[in-house]
């Protein structure tokens, strides 16, 4: 099926002169992600050069994706828009609630069953809106969009930080919240801070057991999970003309873990293969005609230096399998080192299960390459020692690879397929025992490996490799074992050094689906209902968050304090957690459970000094906003990394949350808070973290003033009675502060629809 093809078109047809333009204005030449960002903004032309990490600017993105987790409140949202279809193309993914346990089979019956009401609600405000809605089973959000809709110099936001995978079809393609693409449905201005730019250059060619996603896991060792915040990371070399498309994209995909804003490819003819081969041949042509414009200018390439803030070198003739964690995606390993590591830092060795699949690595090619060593266990006598599942991304990869043969052959190793879709990727997986809270190793080869991230257990230590090196850590069933050098026993108790995996870019055969599982929406939705049931536990209307009454704020208390990492699923867990993600007073009973209080040391109790008793954070939020005390979050470094989810923004000020004081925020939730009408702050002195006290009162001197460059002063009263001030950033421009004015950046949308 082709999709958008009109769109595609004038994208193309407008590309090469825009950026034309641009390199007149700039005086120089450019990246390739610049040569997309300057083509697709909001207004046609420019006469101003942006500066990299300081400019605001206003784009036009093609497109709008949306997963079935985040769609539910960014669709909730749009409803109070005021428009009667969506501006650009947009779609909807049911990938996310879709819990493994059983199989596929069983597991996609028993969630149609449990979430029919938020399927339904999904399906006809679609329906109703002029959006494309792919159903449950279809597959994940990312490998759908590179499957479909992803296309080389296109720009496209997604409600989810994984949007990135399609830069591996040459796309800039960026995680967004809800509220974000709220203003792109509703023919909004999108505004984005101008990325800087890292290049990484790729030399030599992959071979043996190293593969694409051992490239990104050595850029994660060498960015950590901040490196990349407020840039895009653009590949280049020959290392890069090299690699496959969808390795590429997962590259791409697994850049939201350095920060980044998004990765990118240049176009090449992997990419043009890949389209062909997925149905799109006619976007290939049109990319053709343009494709001296879908990468950077030729100086870039020859003096990468001068051109990008900073460039990253990784030669590919060296690289070897590496395996990133635990709990952290940026602990890089070789695996020649890993059990030397393991054993300095006492971690548990075993390996309990190996995972494949997820949107970061379910292409053909992962799946082909990995059965090529599942074969080997069965052909060469081997006993698994771990349990072992795969997912696959999408369906059309899905019925391929059975047709193929695949599924059988890892079948013979007690292999287990389970649906299409997140599952124990986003911790949407029952894993017996888990409860008990033990100790125990699995790898996989997902994005993230926070801890409870998979299963829920704190003490389950997760690891990332690549799906093939998963698959032998999962034969030999030891953390330590390097599948170039090591043997493994047979039944009978030789030793046999695995073969180096093997397998295809593409099917030689061709794609193959029967149902790809879309469901196109009406012409005309005007007739429509969308109906939510005032007693339901899993939708609820938004109603508008209170504008700013232009007054001071004071009196606020602490609400909690957080220690060390707190990502977005810390603020907002996952897991069981999102069926609540339609209704947000009801998932708001998670908010911040899962900080860690510095003053204590615990999760989930913190002190509430109207009854002067340890409590719950939601509950504790709850009990201020009952007393009209507004709440002040304190947190440490890159506070709201992860994942997208705005409801890490939107609970607590749901909650009576007023700001968010911070060391620095991941990007994404920096945004987020802006949006729902918080102040998102940092320390203008990261010290004065420690200056905070748990029993303080906190007045903001000068928030009457708020303005663009210009700190806000906090004053801290302790319990004692003493005062002091302190200082806090912000990076809010003059329309930011009208968001912050109006109470939400969707309360303005809806006063200028008026």
């Amino acid at each position: 099926m082709l999709f958008d093809l009109d769109m595609i078109s004038k994208v193309y047809a407008d590309f090469e002169s825009r950026v034309n333009q641009a390199r007149e204005v700039v005086g120089r030449p450019l990246t390739y992600s610049e040569k997309i960002l300057y083509a697709h903004l909001h207004q046609v032309k420019t006469n101003e050069e942006y500066e990299r990490g300081k400019s605001y600017v206003d784009f036009a993105p093609d497109r709008v994706a949306m997963q079935d987790a985040t769609a539910q409140m960014a669709l909730l949202q749009f409803m109070q828009a005021g428009r009667k279809q969506v501006a650009v193309p947009s779609t909807v993914h049911a990938d996310h609630l879709i819990q493994a346990r059983v199989g596929a089979t069983d597991d996609l019956k028993e969630a149609n069953l449990k979430n029919n009401e938020v399927y339904k609600f999904l399906s006809s405000i679609s329906n109703k809106y002029g959006i494309g809605f792919w159903k449950p089973g279809a597959g994940i959000i990312h490998q759908v969009l590179l499957e479909n809709y992803a296309f080389p110099g296109g720009m496209m936001i997604g409600t989810d930080s994984h949007t990135v995978n399609a830069g591996g079809l040459g796309m800039v393609a960026i995680g967004v919240g809800g509220a974000d693409a709220v203003d792109v449905m509703a023919g909004m201005p999108w505004e984005l801070k101008f990325p800087k730019m890292i290049g990484v250059k790729l030399t030599g060619k992959l071979s043996g057991w190293a593969s694409p996603k051992d490239i990104i896991l050595k850029v994660a060792g060498i960015l950590t999970v901040k490196g990349g915040t407020g840039a895009i990371v653009e590949y280049f070399g020959e290392g890069a003309e090299a690699l496959s498309c969808t390795g590429k994209g997962t590259i791409c995909n697994m850049g939201a873990e350095v920060g980044a804003t998004t990765s990118i490819f240049a176009y090449d003819e992997s990419m043009a293969k890949y389209l062909r081969s997925t149905g799109r041949e006619e976007v290939a042509n049109l990319a053709d005609g343009v494709k001296d414009s879908l990468r950077a200018d030729k100086e870039v390439y020859d003096n990468p230096e001068k051109y990008y803030d900073e460039v990253i070198e990784i030669n590919l003739d060296e690289l070897e399998p590496y395996l990133n964690g635990p709990f952290s995606p940026d602990i890089a390993t070789p695996i020649s080192k890993m059990k030397e590591v393991a054993e300095k830092n006492g971690w548990p060795t075993k390996v309990e299960v190996g995972l494949i699949g997820s949107c970061t690595n379910s292409s053909y090619e992962d799946i082909s390459r990995a059965a090529s060593v599942a074969k080997q266990a069965k052909d060469k006598g081997l006993q698994v020692a771990a349990e072992y599942t795969i997912t696959p991304g999408s369906e059309l990869v899905r019925y391929t690879v059975e047709r193929d043969g695949y599924l059988d052959t890892f079948a013979d190793i007690g292999g287990k397929v389970f649906a299409n879709a997140c599952g124990p990727c986003i911790g949407q997986w029952h894993r017996d025992g888990a409860d008990k809270g033990q100790k125990n190793t699995i790898v996989h080869s997902f994005n993230r490996n926070f801890a409870k991230r998979a299963d829920g257990n704190p003490n389950t230590y997760a690891f990332v490799g690549s799906p093939e090196l998963v698959t032998a850590l999962a034969i030999s069933g030891d953390l330590g074992f390097n599948p170039k050098t090591d043997k493994v026993k047979t039944k009978d108790g030789q030793e046999v050094l695995l073969d180096e995996p093997t397998g295809f870019e593409l099917p030689p055969r061709g794609f193959d689906v029967k149902d790809s599982g879309y469901q196109a929406p009406a012409k005309d939705g005007s007739d429509v209902q969308i109906d939510v049931n005032p007693e339901s536990e899993r939708l609820q209307l938004l109603a508008g968050f209170a504008p700013w009454d232009g007054k001071n704020i004071e009196g606020a208390r602490l609400l909690i304090k957080a220690y060390g990492k707190c990502t977005t699923d810390h603020i907002s867990m996952a897991g069981p957690w999102l069926r609540f993600r339609g209704h947000l007073d009801n998932i708001s009973n998670n908010t911040l459970t899962g900080a860690v209080n510095a003053f204590n040391m615990e999760t989930n109790k913190v002190k509430n000094f109207v009854n002067d008793e340890y409590m719950g954070v939601p509950d504790s939020a709850r009990l201020y906003k009952e007393n009209s005390i507004p709440t002040v979050v304190v947190g440490d470094n890159n506070y709201g990394e992860g994942s997208s989810r705005e409801h890490a923004a939107m609970q607590p000020r749901h909650l009576g949350v007023r700001a968010v004081l911070v060391k620095s925020f991941a990007r994404i939730h920096e945004t987020n808070l802006k949006k729902q009408g918080m102040l998102a702050l940092t320390f203008a002195n990261p010290e004065d973290y420690d200056k905070i006290k748990e029993d303080d009162t906190i007045n903001f001197v000068d928030l009457v003033d708020f303005a663009p460059n210009k700190p806000l002063t906090l004053e801290l009263v302790h319990a004692d009675g003493s005062k002091e001030n302190i200082i806090a950033n912000h990076t809010y421009n003059d329309s930011q502060i009208e968001w912050f004015k109006a109470g939400s950046a969707l309360n303005l949308i809806k006063q200028q629809n008026k």
